[in-house]
């Protein structure tokens, strides 16, 4: 049996801001820790039967960045999920969806 760890470090700011993110993993090539600008980290509890997250992001993070993160992120749930489930509606549904998201995004930030 084998066992692998995966490290967070959030420097913060006297608000408790995030200021920088760094994460490692024990086999992995990250020494001290790679930067990141944001994560977005989802665990099951399945005593409580409830999804447990943990959203952060960095102040410099842009905004077009975390346009890109977002979408991104809910792409590769839809391929998780089919992963998991096989169900291909719910991927194509997740796809097209945020293909309708991206464009009412872009219309949202030209109207700016």
């Amino acid at each position: 049996m084998r066992t692998t760890e995966i490290k967070f470090k959030i420097q913060l700011d006297e608000q408790n801001l995030p200021e920088q993110i760094k994460w490692s993993a024990t086999d992995g090539p990250q020494g001290d820790g790679d930067e990141c600008k944001s994560m977005m980290l989802a665990m099951w509890d399945g005593n409580e039967k409830n999804t447990l997250r943990f959203d952060l992001w960095t102040k410099d993070m842009q905004i077009d960045e975390m346009h890109t993160h977002f979408f991104q992120v809910l792409l590769s749930l839809g391929d998780s999920y089919y992963k998991a489930t096989g169900n291909p509606y719910v991927q194509e549904e997740i796809k097209n969806f945020c293909m309708q998201l991206g464009d009412k995004t872009r219309a949202w930030e030209e109207s700016k």
